[in-house]
């Protein structure tokens, strides 16, 4: 038997399918009923592409079957709870590769298929005259449908929509309607988008009355000329209606176009205006945002301004659900983003549910629409067989665009349509961004995969590091080989539509990114990858990823490479980009009481915000009121005199902290809430006195020096004012990061693979000399990693004088090092009581030499466990930065640690229990509380995919370092800071 000649030939058809409507725009809501088929449906799965269509027949009996939900996707689900427990398969992850054979169109013989069942009654009222289409809003990968045991098609295509014509065959009651979905189609071939393979009808599946006369397709065109301060709408429709926008006291026939005075849409200000239209049968809801948004002078240019995109890459996921979500959570994502000072969403890689957008025009975001198009594993194979090279599939991939733009075009925040994504090639492409244009040439078009930019309107670029974006910034990239095409590329403006990989601790560099976004005009900004972790919820491991059920191939955390954690929780990284891209900046000499703010918006004047000043002294407000800042207009800056500070101390550090809060309520947060910050120094203050004058006493294995005990023979510290203390001594070692790793699975080499190759993780430690003077004590060591001559020399200078313990250590490399230290520093450990800290530095949460944006400096409080940054897969983490002084306590001797500047780590386990860890659950507190004291650490940067840590961010081992610490046990009533 071949596929030509049985009954599930369509599987391999490169067709996108049929039986099905031609697409139309997605309507917010209308007057004709509607009923949602969403909730318990019947289910069984087969291994294979199963012939059998029995199922379908209105007689049959399901009561044997097991049940699930729908939408949702089958391999989450299982018997009794209704939880992911094996008995419907597992999801699996891939970033690039196929998990099937590369032999395109076909499939395995192993194809996993769900046979759906649902009974469903018409509702009382439900009207008698017209037709009806049944929808689908995704089905992964592809569906064949019956109702009533009528065939009504198959479709291809998992995330666009799907309609068929139902009318005749519905009755009152006892419908039923049966969905036969395969895991594996040809559609598989062109989405491999780097996540889960899952499965299952995993949007709504709708039915919608179509009255007589109802509205089959909509269009909305509604411009604004910046210039004059006008909209001009006209509404096309099937069949012709009239166009009602009672706000703007519109009320015109579909397809005439009217001109009046109104207010533009935009992200900073998404003004949308209600109305309808009415057609014989039908009243739809139309909601209006007037933008023109075109590419001119080497810019896009919304209204007739730039647009610098602050943007994220959101795929659509939840932990329990998969790509299934309620209205709840994509709300909460655009909320999310808002709050964050994000104002750009790339739909990768594939359209979002329809509602997401309704959020996108209602909240504001710009948003380039990307079509379910991905073909990156043939790069595998050289990109030989590529579907976008072959004509053969090109009406599928038109029928992919067609059913994105049919479906959005009527979203004022979509402003660019994406042709796909990592598909490199082919004239299957060129088709695409045919047509689109033709049907719609009022927004531009992107594509990153071709790099000669023939088919798009922006050079678009993904993981360019700094120096290259710099050159493109500045017109100095390298040429094209073709004359013609090298000028067309530098007249378009440049995106990353791809950039700053937020996988595991970090990204580290988008400071410096931002920075070239900023100066340079044709660079618009970029969209950080991704917005969320892709952990799925897992009783075993708390959040699983690539591996972890098993597949046959697999990319691990890859999929855990996001601004969220899986739950929703905002990662470090993701209040840095808040940081870093926040609209308004303040910028000045504290001590000359002078700021300058810069309004970085697009559109709107900074009339929506407070402005409020702080003046700190030793971390601790002294004064504080409101600053008086004009109505800046967008693209604009302004000088602000600061108040005079109270009587001014040398000895103490001060600075001004300034903030920018919302003025008033808005949709997306709540008056006062924090937008931009800054903080001014005006002094740096003085550092702890260095104590002095108790001599070292030896008492057998032990000598005492001021509130010190050391092992005589090693001279390694012992105890501090009777804490005890284990394990003391340098560490150069850091559990990697996901960015220290970088893509080692792929290239077999990262700055990880070469510490782990030097020993950096098992170093051998030396005592040279134990040197006890008349006022201090001297412990030379020699710390290296075997089979090399490479060293760090260290030398432990101890002071005292009775009460506080005073550490100087001085590391001077020894040999030439090619690689750079993961940190420098000492470690201690102390009784897990232990477990409070306070301290004034950075925070309050981590921060590295290339993150921490978000970081103030204050005093912050947390707990130990608090301290611990949750990454998916767990690695460094929770460092704090720029330290002037730390308190540990167990509520009863607090042990104080200050005299420098200094980052500190305290865990519950050693680095190597964190190095060791797979997941989050692997990690079980011990009897330890681990104190990391640091001079320096290595930077992060994003090499996970992207470029690694910039020069200015390196420790290299050239040149010698510096740890200056001192340690006191005080009493509850003491001072932290002498006097």
């Amino acid at each position: 038997m071949t596929f030509a000649d049985n009954d599930i030939a369509y599987l391999v058809d490169v067709s996108p399918g049929t039986g099905t409507l031609p697409p139309r725009a997605w309507p917010p809501g209308s007057d004709a009923a509607r009923l949602s088929l969403n909730g318990t449906w019947r289910f069984r799965l087969s291994e294979h592409a199963a012939l059998d269509t029995g199922f379908a027949h209105e007689d049959f009996d399901p009561s044997a079957w097991d049940e699930v939900r729908v939408p949702g996707h089958w391999v989450l689900q299982g018997r009794g709870q209704g939880t992911h427990d094996g008995t419907y398969g597992s999801p699996a992850y891939t970033n690039t590769l196929y998990p099937f054979p590369l032999d395109p169109p076909y499939v395995p013989t192993e194809n996993p298929t769900g046979d759906h069942l649902h009974r469903f009654d018409l509702p009382a009222g439900w009207p008698s005259d017209g037709g009806a289409v049944l929808r689908f809003d995704g089905v992964e990968s592809c569906a064949r449908v019956w109702l009533n045991g009528t065939e009504l098609g198959e479709f291809k295509g998992s995330r666009l929509p799907h309609e068929f014509a139902v009318g005749p065959l519905l009755r009152p009651r006892g419908n039923v309607l049966a969905v036969r979905v395969h895991q594996w189609s040809s559609g598989s071939y062109l989405e491999d988008q780097d996540q889960w393979w899952m499965p299952g009808i995993f949007r709504d599946v709708t039915l919608l009355h179509r009255p007589e006369d109802a509205v089959r397709d909509h269009f909305v065109h509604a411009s604004y000329d910046h210039d004059s301060g006008t909209g001009t709408l006209r509404v096309d429709s099937e069949p012709a209606g009239r166009v009602l926008i009672p706000g703007l006291g519109i009320d015109i026939a579909s397809g005439e176009s009217v001109t009046v005075a109104a207010e533009p849409w935009s992200a900073e200000q998404p003004r949308l205006y209600e109305g309808e239209l009415v057609t014989g049968g039908e009243r739809v809801r139309l909601r209006v945002g007037f933008r023109t948004v075109r590419v001119e002078d080497g810019l896009i240019k919304a209204n007739g301004r730039p647009l610098l995109f602050r943007g994220v890459n959101r795929h659509e996921f939840h932990p329990e659900t998969g790509r299934t979500l309620d209205l709840a959570t994509m709300r909460e994502d655009v909320l999310l983003m808002k709050r964050h000072n994000i104002n750009a969403v790339r739909t990768s890689h594939y359209p979002p549910h329809p509602a997401f957008l309704d959020l996108c025009d209602e909240l504001g975001l710009w948003v380039i629409d990307e079509c379910d198009l991905e073909t990156h594993g043939f790069h595998a194979v050289g990109w030989h067989g590529n579907p976008v090279a072959d004509p053969r599939w090109t009406p599928a991939l038109l029928d992919r665009a067609a059913r994105m733009v049919e479906r959005d075009k009527n979203h004022p925040s979509v402003v660019i349509w994406s042709l796909g994504n990592e598909c490199d090639t082919g004239e299957g492409l060129t088709a695409m961004a045919g047509w689109i244009r033709e049907r719609d040439p009022s927004r531009p078009i992107h594509y990153e995969g071709d790099l000669s930019c023939k088919d798009t309107d922006f050079y678009s670029r993904m993981y360019a590091d700094h120096a290259e974006v710099d050159a493109i910034g500045r017109g100095a990239e390298d040429p094209l080989p073709d004359a013609g095409l090298d000028a067309r590329r530098r007249g378009l403006p440049f995106l990353q539509c791809e950039y700053a990989h937020a996988m595991g601790n970090g990204p580290g560099g988008l400071a410096e990114y931002q920075a070239l976004f900023e100066r340079y005009p044709r660079l618009q900004g970029g969209f950080v990858w991704e917005w969320i972790d892709h952990g799925l919820a897992h009783e075993e491991f708390g959040y699983a990823y690539g591996g972890d059920y098993g597949e046959e191939l697999h990319d691990g955390n890859f999929v855990c490479d996001g601004l969220l954690f899986p739950d929703r929780t905002p990662s470090p990284g993701l209040l840095d980009f808040k940081s870093v891209i926040q609209p308004v900046r303040m910028e000045g000499d504290g001590h000359e009481g002078v700021v300058t703010i810069r309004n970085l918006y697009d559109v709107v004047d900074l009339s929506h915000l407070t402005f409020t000043w702080s003046y700190e002294k030793d971390g601790e407000t002294v004064r504080e009121g409101v600053l008086d800042v004009p109505a800046v207009p967008a693209g604009g800056s302004t000088e602000v005199k600061l108040p005079e500070p109270p009587r001014r101390d040398p000895d103490a550090a001060t600075q001004w902290t300034l903030r920018a809060r919302l003025a008033r309520d808005t949709a997306w947060a709540a008056r006062g809430h924090l937008v931009a910050w800054a903080q001014l120094p005006v002094e740096y203050g003085m550092g702890a006195p260095v104590p002095g004058g108790s001599a070292p006493v030896a008492d057998g294995a032990r000598i005492t020096l001021g509130s010190g005990t050391f092992d005589a023979r090693t001279g390694t510290l012992l105890a501090v004012g009777g804490i005890p203390v284990r394990g003391f001594g340098l560490d150069v070692w850091r559990a990697p990061t996901d960015n220290d790793n970088g893509m080692s699975w792929l290239t077999g080499s990262s700055v990880a693979v070469k510490w782990r190759a030097l020993g950096l993780d098992r170093m051998h430690h030396r005592v040279d000399a134990v040197e006890s003077g008349t006022d201090a004590l001297t412990v030379r060591t020699r710390v290296a990693p075997a089979a090399s001559d490479l060293a760090l020399r260290v030398t432990y200078h101890w002071i005292s004088n009775g009460i506080r313990l005073a550490l100087r250590a001085d590391v001077e490399p020894e040999g030439v090092w090619k690689v750079p230290l993961p940190r420098i520093g000492v470690r201690l450990g102390l009784p897990a009581a232990y477990d409070r800290t306070t301290w004034w530095g950075a925070g309050p949460g981590e921060s590295y030499p290339d993150t921490g944006s978000a970081a103030m400096q204050g005093i912050w409080s947390a707990s130990v466990p608090e301290l611990q940054t949750p990454y998916v897969r767990p690695q460094e983490n929770g460092a704090r930065a720029d330290v002037r002084w730390l308190e540990l306590t167990d509520g009863q001797r607090p042990l104080l640690v200050d005299g420098g500047t200094f980052s500190f780590t305290a865990r519950p386990w050693s680095t190597a229990e964190l190095d060791a860890a797979a997941h989050r659950t692997d990690l079980v507190a011990g009897d330890t509380v681990w104190l990391h004291l640091d001079a320096a650490h290595h930077g992060i940067g994003s090499e996970s995919c992207g470029p690694g840590v910039l020069p200015d961010h390196r420790l290299d081992a050239t040149r010698p370092a510096r740890l200056a610490v001192q340690f006191s046990v005080r009493g509850s009533q003491e001072p932290r800071r002498p006097a």
